[in-house]
């Protein structure tokens, strides 16, 4: 499995979770475990994904998702789970 950490975040709007679902579900990478919140009125998501039948490669994803959130007005960053687990152990 190839774990992947997504992170959106930004100004609540509608079709945030569709649009970035809609792109993963297209790209064949499967949604593992996902947490949504809102507090006053921004929007924090945080997904864990298995890539592994994804039919793109980790560094196009990755783009395409970034240049998604600024088409639709939030940040979304794409990690792979062994860079974000070592970020985060210190």
């Amino acid at each position: 499995m190839k774990k992947t950490i997504i992170t959106v975040v930004g100004m609540d709007t509608v079709g945030i979770i569709a649009k970035v679902c809609t792109y993963l579900a297209d790209n064949g990478i499967n949604i593992l475990d996902i947490s949504q919140t809102i507090v006053q009125g921004w929007f924090n998501m945080m997904m864990i994904t298995d890539m592994s039948g994804a039919n793109k490669a980790f560094g196009d994803i990755s783009a395409e998702l970034t240049a998604l959130g600024e088409e639709i007005g939030v940040q979304i960053k794409c990690q792979s789970e062994d860079i974000f687990s070592a970020m985060h152990r210190i």
